[in-house]
C-alpha cells in the first residue's frame, strides 16, 4: 500500500512492547505518535489534535480502558476517527461503541497490518 507522512496516528497502549512493534510496522508509512497512558495520550491529543487523524487505542489498560478514553477524547475531538485495538475478546462495551459510532472498527492483537492500513486510508478518504 501507498505511504502518506502526512497522515498522523495516535497509538495508545499501556505496554512498550506494543507501541514498539505498532510503530515498527507503522512508521515508515505514517507519522506515527504514541502514548503509554490514556492521560498522556489526551495530552497528545490536545497538543496535536489539529494532525491527528486517527486514533487507535488499546481496551484493556489502567485508569481508563480504551472505550473511556475515547469518550473523553472525542468530546473535545469529535472530527478524529477512533478505533479500539484488543487483546481481549468482542464484547458489550466495543459493541455499544460500534453501534453508537464511538468507534469506527475495532481490531485484534497480533494486529493485522494490512487492516489497519485499509482503515487508515479509508478514513482519510472520508476526510477529502
Amino acid at each position: 500500500m501507498a505511504s502518506d507522512k502526512n497522515i498522523t496516528i495516535l497509538y495508545v497502549d499501556d505496554e512498550d512492547i506494543n507501541l514498539f512493534l505498532f510503530k515498527a510496522n507503522f512508521q515508515s508509512k505514517f507519522n506515527i505518535i504514541t502514548s503509554l497512558s490514556a492521560t498522556k495520550a489526551l495530552e497528545e491529543l490536545e497538543n496535536h489534535h489539529d494532525e491527528i487523524i486517527v486514533v487507535i487505542s488499546d481496551m484493556r489498560m489502567p485508569v481508563m480502558n480504551g472505550i473511556e478514553f475515547i469518550e473523553k477524547a472525542k468530546e473535545k475531538y469529535n472530527n478524529i476517527f477512533y478505533y479500539i485495538l484488543t487483546g481481549f475478546d468482542y464484547n458489550e462495551e466495543i459493541e455499544n461503541a460500534l453501534k453508537t459510532n464511538l468507534i469506527q472498527k475495532f481490531f485484534t492483537k497480533p494486529f493485522n497490518v494490512e487492516e489497519i492500513e485499509k482503515a487508515i486510508f479509508e478514513a482519510v478518504k472520508k476526510l477529502k
